[in-house]
């Protein structure tokens, strides 16, 4: 199979592109797609042998739950049995944007989707091009992130394309994505709703709105022997090709940690990549040094993080060294991502 990739700049005058997509998610195929999250790669979410695509495509584990992606607030009715009215207040202030909502689903939904859960994850993307896609597709799209599994989520058409190349038919290129991290998921048929993945909208943001609000135990450690209600929350995930270590402690203790691990990594021959911010990275004496961006700026950190560790993959580093970082707002996402990235392997300093 060769793979086309068709660049979006307006999504009017390049109508014919996402035309051509949507044909395809009629006909039972996949296609990747931009959202404001990550790229995605999507199916038919009605239709289980096309959801199974996804599944082969990626070489993603059967048992790890999908979002169904929607183009119009009115779209989730039909998908879900019931919708308690703080999700309809969710709705409002946070859709289309970076958040995903687990309710009961209605029996149009596939357990291919769910992974045999009787629970549904829906949200409504920001970006036009994904928007515009699902509607003339006129079916919900089932999405996971455009990558193989475990790997580092795509933020660009040319991150999908590396690692699904000749595995499937379309990529739409529209550009970079502006959040970088997937979407937060909230469980709201928990009790209390339950954060299962951070991500753009926060804790913070959600708790203004919500009163109370959970984090779920597995956010920041493995999940153990139980079924999981979201992507991105049994496997290790997200990880470049080199071992990733986290490093925590005080800020000038990591610093003469990483460098430390460092030097003594390079001694060994290794190809050291160190993950720093703003304010370390004239610290660092040895390696290849990216920066995430300043340590007063979460939600640009959380942007670049998927970027960076796609970077030290084409600098061929051997491994990389990551900065913990502070777990509010945004960075409660950040270090979700990290440390599945690095397996929890966490050096203390």
């Amino acid at each position: 199979m060769k793979t086309k990739v068709l660049k979006i700049s307006d999504v009017e005058s390049d109508c014919s592109a996402i035309l051509e997509a949507a044909r395809l998610i009629r006909d039972g195929e996949v296609v990747a797609f931009p959202t404001e999250t990550v790229y995605g790669l999507g199916a038919n979410a009605l239709d289980a042998s096309a959801v199974h695509k996804i599944f082969e495509a990626k070489g993603r584990p059967s048992d790890n739950p999908l979002i169904v992606h929607i183009s119009k607030r009115r779209d989730v009715d039909r998908l879900v049995r019931e919708l308690p009215p703080a999700a309809s207040t969710l709705m409002e202030r946070f859709w289309p944007g970076p958040l995903t909502m687990i309710f009961r689903k209605s029996h149009l939904i596939p357990d291919a989707v769910t992974a045999g859960l009787d629970t549904v994850a829906i949200r409504m993307p920001r970006h036009p091009v994904a928007l515009k896609f699902i509607e003339c597709s006129g079916v919900p799209i089932a999405a996971p992130s455009a990558n193989r599994s475990g790997h580092t989520s795509p933020t660009m058409a040319q991150h999908v394309l590396y690692d699904l190349d000749g595995r499937i038919p379309l990529i739409l290129d529209g550009g970079r994505c502006e959040v970088g991290l997937e979407s937060t998921v909230l469980d709201m048929t928990a009790e209390v709703p339950t954060i299962l993945r951070p991500g753009g909208i926060t804790y913070e943001m959600l708790k203004e709105i919500l009163g109370e609000v959970r984090v779920d135990a597995g956010t920041l450690k493995p999940i153990e022997g139980r079924p999981v209600k979201s992507p991105g929350m049994k496997y290790t995930h997200y990880a470049p090709h080199a071992q990733v270590l986290v490093v925590r402690g005080e800020l000038d203790k990591m610093v003469a940690r990483i460098n430390a691990m460092a030097e003594e990594y390079a001694k060994g021959g290794m190809k050291v990549g160190i993950l720093a911010t703003q304010e370390t990275k004239d610290y660092y004496k040895e390696g290849k040094v990216l920066v995430l961006g300043s340590r007063t700026q979460l939600a640009v950190m959380a942007s670049n993080l998927f970027w960076a560790l796609r970077q030290f993959d084409d600098m061929g580093v051997d491994i990389v060294l990551a900065e913990w970082i502070e777990t509010r707002n945004e960075g409660l996402a950040i270090m979700n991502r990290m440390l599945r990235a690095a397996a929890f392997r966490v050096i203390d300093a």
